[in-house]
């Protein structure tokens, strides 16, 4: 990082995506890649499909709410105060029902970017799927 970087509460870039709103805390870009640090308001109903990462290391810390991770040998609910780190190749979902807040620190992930790019994408681009999957796997972020 080239300069120590301060930011508020409810501040830095954010997107807000229908199933939750995002706040990038700390850029990849400021790391080389290496890092970033994402504020996440998951909004109710939250579901992230499954999938897995092939570099990526994901590190969730609940500020408050709860939510279901789900791994092929057992399900983890998450609550508030309590973390979980996911190594890269290991197939995970998530599911908030009633909606939350969490930190997600992603280690070797340019998680960040990719919310960027999102945010550029039109509906007919949601709706590609060959596209979806081109963006998605370019971030690391790989679905069956």
């Amino acid at each position: 990082m080239k300069t120590k970087q301060y930011i508020k509460s409810g501040e830095g870039k954010n997107y807000n995506y229908s199933q939750d709103h995002c706040f990038v805390k700390l850029s990849s870009r400021d790391t080389n890649g290496e890092l970033c640090l994402i504020e996440d308001t998951l909004k109710p109903g939250f579901h992230l499909k499954r999938h897995h990462h092939k570099l990526m290391t994901e590190v969730f810390y609940m500020l408050n709410g709860e939510m279901e991770l789900v791994f092929d040998d057992e399900t983890i609910l998450l609550k508030e105060g309590e973390t979980l780190t996911v190594p890269p190749n290991v197939w995970h979902e998530a599911i908030c029902k009633e909606g939350g807040k969490m930190l997600t620190i992603f280690k070797n992930g340019e998680f960040d970017i990719f919310l960027e790019e999102l945010s550029k994408m039109t509906e007919e681009d949601f709706a590609n799927e060959e596209l979806m999957t081109s963006v998605s796997n370019k971030y690391d972020i790989f679905e069956e």
